[in-house]
């Protein structure tokens, strides 16, 4: 097999303690440069505040409603909105709407767990 193939199905998606649900599309050591995930949060559900050091994280919204806050500012996003996130910001979502909120997570280099800062402990 090719070393440029990675074959297979995304994993199952599996929920966090960031309040969310993952399914991680595309997170793999032979592609440094990007990572992609599927990202669900439940009505009413908002996720705890992080940030992403050396990792700059995209929001590419595709279903249901809600409120981003980003360094402190807060907007409201629905599908087809993007959000660009800088390295090291503090951040979280709030799902406003009554369906699930569904985004994609695009991150530039690929997102790595020693990498999260949790804000909220």
């Amino acid at each position: 097999m090719p070393d440029w193939l990675l074959p297979g199905n995304p994993p199952a998606p599996f929920d966090t303690p960031e309040r969310c649900r993952i399914t991680e599309i595309l997170n793999d050591p032979a592609c440094p440069q990007v990572s992609l995930a599927r990202a669900e949060v439940a009505a009413g559900v908002t996720t705890r505040l992080h940030a992403l050091t050396d990792t700059v994280e995209c929001y590419i919204l595709l279903a249901g409603e809600g409120v981003v806050e980003v360094n402190g500012t807060k907007a409201a996003v629905r599908p087809g909105d993007r959000v660009v996130i800088p390295a090291g910001a503090a951040q979280r979502i709030t799902n406003t709407g009554r369906d699930t909120l569904v985004f994609d997570c695009l991150c530039t280099p690929r997102f790595l767990q020693k990498n999260y800062v949790d804000l909220e402990t």
